[in-house]
């Protein structure tokens, strides 16, 4: 068996960025080729994936997707999916229309509401309706991204006025409608799931704000994900595992195993949870999300006594099941 690591870089990244990204797959790809598989590394730069995908022979690779976007064009990411599928690839991580489906938060809430899963109340709204919205504070976030982009303590609002304006923010910055929530002030939990038939739940993580007193300050942003240094990069403490009695736990292990399975989740995926007189609500579901060694699912693996390269195998393994000659094609 031969493993492809593919991973995406945008060019018009800063230098840190392109370096960290470029070290953390480095790591995946020496954590596989020390567990024995044959692996090989690919950095995506532009929109030809195909160009990558015609030096190997999908009869005796399994591809493991680490793309985030097709570079240089305004395809999501599920058109990466799309193409491993029609050339014939079998991949790690969830298929295009999960993939799809996690990017339309609007579309995500209402299925979540079917599937009795309790969402903070939210509307897509344009600027011109901001006086429309009356449950404060509230958050605005971008309709149909992943990775915290625009958010800021900023995004947290208390008035019209500064909804209006992050509404706005959104809107110029990327290029798409906002999403208005009710903001939950509460305990955030990290719910990582693996596994196919059944999902197993890792050791939850809870993101510890308890130093910020404002409650604005209290929400993973942007900067606490990719700015080391910054306040909220420094300050939020990952708590592992997370201090739950038996009775919430259950109820957030419930929570998590149902929205897997309506969802249809391959592989792996974390769900994002908030805690508000004793009421989860899901705020949101990570499909692919980052694997990279110092992050809460690998470091949730760790606690199940699972080495790195012993996580990263074992994702391997779950997409070699579906492949037609390692697996039962399934």
């Amino acid at each position: 068996m031969r493993v492809l690591i593919v991973y995406d870089i945008d060019l018009t990244w800063d230098a840190a960025e392109i370096s960290e990204t470029r070290r953390s797959n480095r790591i995946l790809f020496d954590a596989l080729r020390n567990e024995g598989f044959e692996t090989y590394l690919e950095e995506l730069r532009d929109p030809h994936l195909d160009r990558i995908l015609e030096k190997h022979d999908p009869r005796h690779t399994i591809v493991f997707n680490l793309c985030e976007a097709l570079p240089g064009t305004s395809h999501p990411e599920r058109r990466v999916t799309e193409i491993f599928e029609h050339l014939g690839f079998t991949y790690t991580g969830n298929t295009p229309e999960v993939i799809d489906l996690s990017y339309d938060k609007k579309k995500t809430k209402e299925l979540l509401t079917d599937l009795g899963i309790r969402v903070p109340d939210g509307a897509v709204l344009r600027a011109e309706d901001a006086h429309t919205w009356t449950l404060f504070p509230a958050i605005v976030k971008p309709s149909r991204e992943h990775c915290s982009l625009t958010i800021s303590e900023k995004s947290v609002v208390f008035d019209t006025t500064s909804l209006k304006e992050q509404i706005m923010l959104v809107n110029s910055e990327l290029n798409q409608p906002a999403l208005v929530e009710d903001f939950i002030d509460g305990r955030e939990f990290h719910v990582s799931v693996w596994n196919n038939g059944p999902p197993e739940i890792l050791p939850v993580a809870e993101m510890d704000f308890s130093a910020f007193s404002e409650v604005k300050e209290r929400l993973c942003t942007y900067d606490s994900k990719f700015l080391p240094g910054s306040g909220h990069y420094e300050k939020i403490e990952t708590v592992m595992p997370a201090p739950l009695d038996d009775w919430l736990y259950k109820k957030l292990e419930k929570k998590a195993i149902d929205t897997w399975n309506g969802f249809g989740c391959t592989d792996y995926a974390r769900f994002d949870f908030r805690l508000r007189d004793d009421k989860f609500y899901l705020l949101d579901i990570n499909p692919n999300n980052d694997i990279s060694f110092d992050t809460s699912f690998a470091m949730a693996a760790e606690m199940m006594n699972y080495s790195y390269g012993q996580m990263v195998k074992r994702i391997v393994m779950m997409a070699a099941g579906r492949h037609p000659v390692f697996g039962d094609g399934s």
